[in-house]
This record gives C-alpha cells, sequence and structure tokens, in this order.
C-alpha cells in the first residue's frame, strides 16, 4: 500500500536528551528526536524498548529526570497530563480504555469534555448555554462517527463490540477532542487483516483530512513502512536509528537489533 510522500511542516515537538527512570532500572536514556507538523513520526522497537515509555512523556503520564519537551516553542518540564489535553494532545491506549457499558456515541462524548463550557446547574437544567453546547458537541461527533464508519453502531454499548470496532471508537473519542497531535499506541494490535487495512485508511484520512500530526507505536513492521514519514527505533530505553523508512531498512543496527538479518 505505497503512499504519495506528504508535506511535513516545521517542528512542533521536540524532546532533547530524555533520561526516565524507575528506581534503578532506566527506561529512557537520552533519547532525542523531533516531530514535524502535519507528519506521521513512527516508533518502533522490540518489546521492552521503551516505546510506550516514551509516548508517556510526551502526554505528560510521566516526568523524565533528565531533557526538554518542547512543545509549540515553548519547554514544557512540568506539563501533565491535563495540560498535555488543553494543548491539543490526544492519545488512544494499548489496551483499549472505553468505557463498556456507554453507547458508542456516549464514550465519544467524553472526548468533548475539555470543550464543554456551562456550569453543573446549566447543565442539570438543560438550558440557554448547556444546550446549545450538547447539540453543537453531538453534531460534531455524529460527524466523526461518519468519518469512521460506525453509524450503524452509534447506540450499541461499547462492551458487545468486537475487538477491532472498539479500538475505532477509541480513535473515535481521540478524534472528538479535536488534537493538533495524535499519539496512537499500537492501534492495529491484535487486528486481522481487513481491520488493520481499514485502521491505516483512516489514520492516513485523519492526517490528510483533519492536517493532524500523529506519533504511532506499531509493531507491523509493513504498516509502520507504509503509512510513516519518518521513523524512530528504540532498542532497550536507547535510540539506535532515526530517519525514513528507506534509511531505517538501511540501517544496520536496526536490521541487527529488530528488523533480522538481511538476506
Amino acid at each position: 500500500m505505497a503512499i504519495a510522500a506528504r508535506k511535513s511542516g516545521d517542528v512542533i515537538l521536540e524532546l532533547s536528551n530524555i533520561s526516565l527512570s524507575f528506581g534503578g532500572v532506566k527506561a529512557l536514556t537520552d533519547i532525542s528526536f523531533d516531530v514535524r507538523e502535519h507528519e506521521i513520526r513512527a516508533i518502533i522497537g522490540p518489546n521492552g524498548a521503551g516505546k510506550s515509555s516514551m509516548l508517556n512523556v510526551i502526554n505528560g503520564v510521566y516526568r523524565p529526570q533528565q531533557g526538554a519537551i518542547r512543545f509549540h516553542g515553548e519547554v514544557r518540564t512540568d506539563m501533565n497530563t491535563h495540560d498535555a489535553a488543553r494543548y491539543g494532545i490526544a492519545r488512544t491506549f494499548q489496551n483499549i480504555a472505553l468505557f463498556k457499558g456507554m453507547s458508542v456515541l456516549d464514550n465519544i462524548m467524553t472526548g468533548r469534555n475539555l470543550m464543554m463550557k456551562a456550569t453543573f446547574i446549566e447543565q442539570a437544567i438543560y438550558f440557554g448555554r448547556a444546550r446549545r453546547e450538547e447539540m453543537e458537541h453531538r453534531r460534531r461527533v455524529e460527524q466523526i462517527i461518519d468519518f469512521l464508519e460506525i453509524q450503524h453502531i452509534r447506540k450499541t454499548p461499547v462492551g458487545r463490540l468486537p475487538y477491532g470496532l472498539q479500538k475505532r471508537v477509541e480513535l473515535a473519542r481521540a478524534l472528538a477532542a479535536e488534537p493538533k497531535m495524535l499519539l496512537l499506541d499500537e492501534p492495529m494490535a491484535g487486528m486481522n487483516v481487513e481491520e488493520k487495512q481499514d485502521m491505516c485508511r483512516f489514520v492516513l484520512d485523519t492526517n490528510d483530512q483533519f492536517g493532524t500530526t500523529i506519533v504511532l507505536i506499531e509493531h507491523d513492521m509493513g504498516v509502520v513502512m507504509d503509512i510513516s514519514d519518518r521513523v524512530v527505533v528504540l532498542d532497550y530505553g536507547k535510540k539506535i536509528g532515526d530517519g525514513t523508512p528507506e534509511e531505517i531498512r538501511a540501517n544496520p543496527a536496526v536490521i541487527s537489533a529488530y528488523l533480522g538479518t538481511v538476506h
């Protein structure tokens, strides 16, 4: 599934000399890379390489002991998850984190939470600003439902859905926040071939139609090499490669540590 090259913009996220430890265990060691506006930036590496830890640093779950994080040119040393959401960073998770008893529509609506300005009392009586807000939020959510082609399950409780559709609902909830940057932690894990093809298409369309910058972790090398603009490779918490898919394919350190021997 080859794709045409996209035009990337200026650097919007810069990670400089990031180190993260848990007690005596080093999760990340002196890692630096950047992300450009509108690109799809992949992070790959073997299990335990530090990929999810790096996403957790980017969106404020973890605070590194060393290094600097700059988002849109400003240092975000003390950023937490709430700050990250306000700055326009949304996230999906390796393990699905949805409200299983709620409908697809209601799950996606939770992604609009930071945009809701009505007070608790206004929401309770459902009058004036609260009513206007909910109508606008529902309109936007319905657009996302159409975009991800999940109209037929919009009223279905999420817990009744197969795994692949739950992954799509989680993507929808992240998109509901209208993020500038979208972090995807193994969005295609556990999917069959058809489901992966659909998810690839939605990731590419999100990047193209919404202009969303995407940082993703993915183990399927075919997917990574097909949809990514640049790839950073981690191994045991250290960076061993950084470049275009073509450069990564030819990198001896990456071949040795991750991709296997070239025949």
